[in-house]
């Protein structure tokens, strides 16, 4: 079985990188990849798989949208043209955002809480870790051969 879903999983992840050019489908098939290995990671029951789901997604949109404020701070920040006014409102907003992130955690890991018990938060925090370092992982093999194709 755990054959399976390992065999499965890279089955989604070479789906997704070879869709990785076509932007939100290949997105979308990232999050498909993520869900299944997840899902099986957790051991969810079907209940608690109906009320986790949603809690996860509304979750990962909602730190997606403060990750993607901080890149693109970051790059403003990187702009040796800025004034030094704009890049120390940048830095302190760059903070801001770092804290919401946190507190964006506490509140949804209360709300996994009254869904999941605590090993199954605990395993959640660890496979979603492992599932992005396996995606990067697989990005950098990827991009490998066009790197030394191109030098």
């Amino acid at each position: 079985m755990k054959l399976w879903i390992a065999g499965s999983l890279f089955f989604f992840l070479s789906l997704t990188l070879q869709a990785q050019n076509k932007g939100r489908e290949g997105q979308q098939q990232v999050r498909a990849a993520k869900i299944t290995w997840i899902t099986n990671r957790l051991n969810l029951t079907p209940d608690q798989a109906k009320d986790f789901w949603p809690l996860f997604n509304e979750y990962e949109d909602k730190r997606r949208e403060v990750r993607h404020r901080i890149r693109r701070l970051n790059g403003e920040t990187n702009n040796l043209s800025a004034s030094d006014e704009a890049i120390r409102k940048n830095l302190k907003e760059i903070i801001d955002l770092r804290q919401q992130e946190v507190d964006l955690e506490r509140e949804y890991q209360a709300k996994y809480l009254k869904v999941i018990n605590v090993k199954q938060l605990s395993e959640l925090y660890k496979a979603d870790q492992r599932f992005t370092q396996m995606l990067i992982e697989r990005l950098n093999h990827n991009r490998q051969p066009r790197e030394k194709d191109s030098n």
